[in-house]
């Protein structure tokens, strides 16, 4: 059976919330349990680098993801699941994909313009004010992350499809430079992907500081939950699930059926409070014994740094002989 390997970068800043778990992490999970996917899964820690120079952040946040992924139903025996930095081999091989890489097409990279924008707009005088070259080389390090396992598939949100197609432009060169040695990556972008709405109604971000945490403490939950902006519709008026942050929550979580029972009762005019307790009870049945997993790991960081290093020890089992061959193609190695 020919099997199509799958491969997924997390970015360790932060604790997921029930965003990241509704559109990145259940899906990814179940795509792993596929019989004709091999899934590679990381935590992306230097990447995080780019984004935060808190030391104590950075761990918190991988520890954090790692448990949650593995509370979530991840399988460590069925998929490849490591730590970005417990694979040296990822780094030599970003060096080495540098030497080939156009600036110009660095240049381009969204998020450097995006930077660069931001001081123009500003009136600064220097374009590249306060960007650092871990922004500017993001690209090359993804890129290295996907060709030191040859990924085939790579699921991406809309705003990360570029970085896939320079992922493409660099393995090209390097073939055509050195031969034929990496494949081709394409980008996985689900179209239909719901995008969660956080407590003010706009999408789920820690940026806009509206999530949800996926395993906050029960009261806490409660209480976030009640928090969700609704209209002013009193109970027993019709009410429209149509742009309803509750209802979009719940829908993440369910299907058809469960949805048309729910909009029969916006109708039939569900209270405002009513509705928040019935959501608060449907996500924490969902996540109760999750969250006790969750919570059990994040209390035992040497189990988790243990399932990381086996991780480890499987992709690396992939990458030392490949880096060797792509060392020899490029001229580094033994002299005799």
């Amino acid at each position: 059976m020919t099997t199509t390997r799958v491969l997924t970068g997390i970015t360790a800043t932060g604790n997921p919330h029930l965003g990241n778990y509704a559109g990145a992490i259940r899906p990814a999970i179940l795509a792993s349990q596929s019989a004709n996917s091999e899934s590679f899964l990381f935590l992306a820690d230097y990447h995080a680098l780019i984004k935060s120079h808190e030391p104590a952040l950075i761990r918190e946040s991988a520890r954090s993801i790692a448990a949650t992924w593995l509370a979530t139903g991840l399988d460590p025996e069925r998929v490849t699941f490591y730590r970005q930095s417990d694979v040296p081999e990822i780094l030599e091989l970003c060096w080495i994909l540098t030497t080939i890489t156009a600036k110009g097409l660095m240049n381009r990279a969204h998020a450097y313009k995006a930077a660069v924008q931001d001081n123009l707009t500003g009136s600064e005088a220097d374009a590249d004010k306060g960007i650092e070259m871990g922004l500017f080389s993001y690209p090359i390090l993804m890129t290295a992350d996907i060709l030191m396992f040859n990924g085939q598939k790579i699921p991406v949100g809309k705003d990360q499809g570029q970085h896939i197609e320079m992922a493409r432009d660099i393995a090209q060169r390097f073939n055509h430079l050195y031969g034929e040695t990496f494949s081709l990556p394409e980008a996985v972008i689900d179209e239909t992907a719901m995008i969660i709405p956080g407590l003010d109604g706009r999408k789920m971000s820690k940026s806009y500081g509206n999530t949800i945490p996926l395993f906050e403490e029960e009261k806490k939950f409660r209480k976030l939950i009640n928090k969700v902006q609704t209209n002013s519709l009193m109970p027993g008026e019709p009410k429209d699930p149509h742009g309803c942050t509750l209802f979009a929550i719940y829908s993440a979580f369910t299907g058809a059926a469960e949805q048309a029972a729910l909009r029969q009762r916006y109708a039939d005019g569900i209270g405002w409070g009513e509705m928040k307790q019935f959501l608060f009870e449907f996500l924490n049945e969902e996540l109760k014994d999750k969250r006790l997993e969750y919570n059990r790991l994040m209390a035992d960081p040497i189990q988790l740094d243990r399932l990381l290093q086996t991780g480890a020890d499987k992709a690396r089992l992939y990458a030392s002989p490949f880096l060797r061959e792509i060392r020899s193609k490029v001229g580094i190695g033994p002299l005799a």
